[in-house]
């Protein structure tokens, strides 16, 4: 494979934090990536993705479809680092049906108790 065919990125994570860089094809696709991410999340963080669904990945302010190869992502793509290096923002996003933290909204009628008094 020729060397320009090659792109090194890292990926930036929510806390600063940095997976990578590693090595990739320009035939390389963004579900790829974003399976890699997972394999390689770092452990002890308090937000950890399951799967490569709840990852979105930005580049250049525009969040990459997982159809795209980086190739096509590759002009104008991603903040580059020092040495060359592609820097790509990670957004982690469970899917909503998974996420223990939602309540039910409860819009039943409440009754009003006032303990007032009037003098």
């Amino acid at each position: 494979m020729p060397e320009e065919d090659l792109v090194d990125i890292k990926f930036r994570l929510y806390d600063g934090s940095d997976i990578g860089p590693f090595r990739y094809s320009s035939a390389s696709t963004v579900d790829m990536l974003k399976q890699r991410i997972v394999a390689d999340w770092p452990k002890g963080k308090t937000i950890t993705p399951k799967t490569a669904n709840e990852v979105k990945l930005i580049s250049s302010g525009k969040i990459l479809e997982n159809n795209k190869t980086v190739g096509q992502c590759k002009l104008p793509f991603g903040d580059t680092a020092a040495g060359g290096v592609i820097i790509m923002h990670v957004v982690v996003q469970p899917s909503p049906a998974k996420t223990k933290s939602e309540k039910k909204i409860d819009d039943s009628p409440r009754k009003v108790v006032c303990s007032c008094s009037i003098l």
